[in-house]
């Protein structure tokens, strides 16, 4: 049995009168092109081209088989284009797994555009500090900050780097002015708390700089030190894939450049091929990617 993907450089070469040329339309190399042809015709027992100083020329097997080639290849376009036509349309509910931070921030709009473009797509979005189990069927797919997301059969992109560093309101700035050093901080009220996992890092961020002692305010999670700052009752340390999306916010100072935690888009191996899901996951994907690579306001 021949390789299917023979054909295609078969096709080219016969199109194009030359190795040099198929490779060019097919982005390989000539030899790759040659070496394919000869092992095509190996696998069929028939020479398919005359080799001649002026290029490849079909010889009369070669021409009689090329409308059969040329009937292959229409007929995966087909194949490739119904696929799409599934894509396009799909279809269903789509239960959605997210931090409460990401899903009442830079989700919302996110989700409103993907309405627009997918109506007959139905999301259910789960705002939880808990980590669902996707191999149990807990979600389809889930958005969630890690260093390397643990589990087996997971499918994985890494959408963003998860930096933190601190912000304040621009209120507050005006009126307080602006701390431009970890040590200036100490003279400003901070905003603590979120939930257990994130005040582990973020208390032991605050002990290692003294701030600890400047708490003035506690919330219990990430979404309400968020309110507080944009309220200008104080300062905290926020993720900037978060916070830089956040017009009325500002850096105090530059972000670390020791990026260990990411955020992650993840679903399960079983379901990265379903039409609902892989929609989504595209969609998800690369508007979280943009928004990552956005410029930072001054």
């Amino acid at each position: 049995m021949f390789d299917w993907n023979d054909l295609r450089h078969f096709l080219a070469v016969a199109r194009t009168g030359s190795t040099l040329a198929a490779g060019t339309a097919l982005r390989v190399s000539q030899t790759t092109v040659a070496r394919r042809i000869t092992a095509l015709e190996a696998a069929l027992g028939v020479m398919l081209f005359e080799r001649r100083q002026s290029g490849y020329a079909l010889t009369p097997a070669g021409d009689s088989l090329l409308r059969h080639a040329e009937a292959v290849d229409a007929a995966a376009s087909g194949f490739a284009d119904a696929a799409g036509g599934h894509v396009r349309q799909a279809s269903g509910t789509v239960r959605l797994s997210a931090q409460e931070i990401h899903a009442v921030t830079i989700l919302s709009p996110i989700l409103r555009d993907l309405r627009a473009a997918h109506p007959a797509i139905r999301i259910e979005l789960d705002a939880t500090e808990a980590l669902c189990d996707l191999a149990a069927g807990e979600a389809d797919i889930a958005l969630r900050s890690a260093r390397r997301p643990a589990g087996a059969g997971l499918v994985c992109r890494r959408v963003a780097d998860e930096t933190w560093t601190p912000y304040c309101s621009r209120s507050y700035a005006a009126t307080r002015g602006l701390p431009k050093t970890l040590a200036d901080l100490r003279e400003h009220p901070m905003i603590g708390g979120g939930s257990e996992g994130v005040w582990r890092i973020y208390r032991h961020w605050l002990e290692q700089h003294g701030l600890e002692d400047s708490v003035v305010l506690m919330h219990a999670s990430l979404t309400g030190i968020l309110a507080a700052v944009k309220s200008g009752s104080g300062i905290a340390a926020l993720p900037c894939f978060v916070a830089d999306a956040e017009p009325d916010l500002i850096r105090c100072m530059p972000a670390p450049d020791n990026v260990e935690r990411g955020v992650w888009l993840l679903t399960h191996e079983r379901l990265r091929h379903e039409p609902r899901v892989r929609v989504v996951m595209d969609f998800l994907g690369d508007a979280l990617s943009r928004l990552a690579r956005r410029p930072m306001r001054d």
